[in-house]
């Protein structure tokens, strides 16, 4: 099955692999004005999704049929993507555009990305260096041995334990986002484990 993109109003992607997967996807969401820039790199937007203030009044006016404007003011465009695609029915399996542009809007993303990821299951934010995910309680990850992991944990008392990684988690706490940054993965699947049920989000690098 051919991707459901949601494609935020940050930095357009670079990376080949990524432009292919925009390219080829079933259906693109397009978070406010990154629909102009959808359409600068060739395509179409499927939906135009957000408070609608930063899509150039052409774009608007040409999809009229196609934007959805969410009045409230208390989410992001990246929030309001996902919850019409929730409500849509949309199996949304990757996020672009979501890092390059303002770090405040990046920290604010993966926020929401992680609280999103645990109601799209294997949903990923991809970046031009890498890739995050998310899970809750327990997760087991495929990859190349040697990639580098970071760990991030919304809940500082949550308590992590792993296996397969060059630096074992043994009831560690992450009390600050740099704790569990630069690990390794060492065997494949390696697994990580959670004692509360808030999300840990994972960033490997490509």
């Amino acid at each position: 099955m051919k991707e459901v993109i949601i494609l935020a109003d940050g930095e357009f992607p670079r990376r080949p692999q990524l432009l292919d997967m925009l390219g080829n996807a079933k259906c693109v969401v397009c978070c406010d004005g990154a629909a102009d820039k959808l359409l600068a790199f060739g395509r179409e937007p499927d939906w135009i999704v957000g408070d609608l203030d930063s899509v150039s009044p052409e774009t608007k006016a040409r999809f009229a049929d196609r934007a959805v404007k969410f009045f409230e003011q208390e989410t992001n465009d990246l929030a309001k993507s996902f919850r019409f695609c929730l409500e849509r029915g949309l199996p949304v399996s990757a996020i672009l555009g979501a890092s390059g542009a303002r770090e405040d809007h990046l920290l604010g993303n993966l926020g929401q990305f992680a609280e999103a990821a645990l109601k799209f299951p294997g949903i990923r934010l991809y970046t031009d260096t890498g890739y995050f995910c998310a899970f809750s309680g327990q997760g087991s990850f495929e990859t190349q041995p040697g990639t580098q992991v970071s760990i991030f944990s919304f809940d500082p008392a949550a308590k992590l334990n792993s296996s397969g990684l060059k630096y074992p988690l043994t009831d560690l706490q992450l009390t600050w986002w740099y704790s569990g940054t630069l690990n390794e993965v060492m065997e494949v699947p390696f697994t990580l484990e959670s004692d509360r049920d808030t999300p840990i989000l994972l960033f490997f690098k490509y």
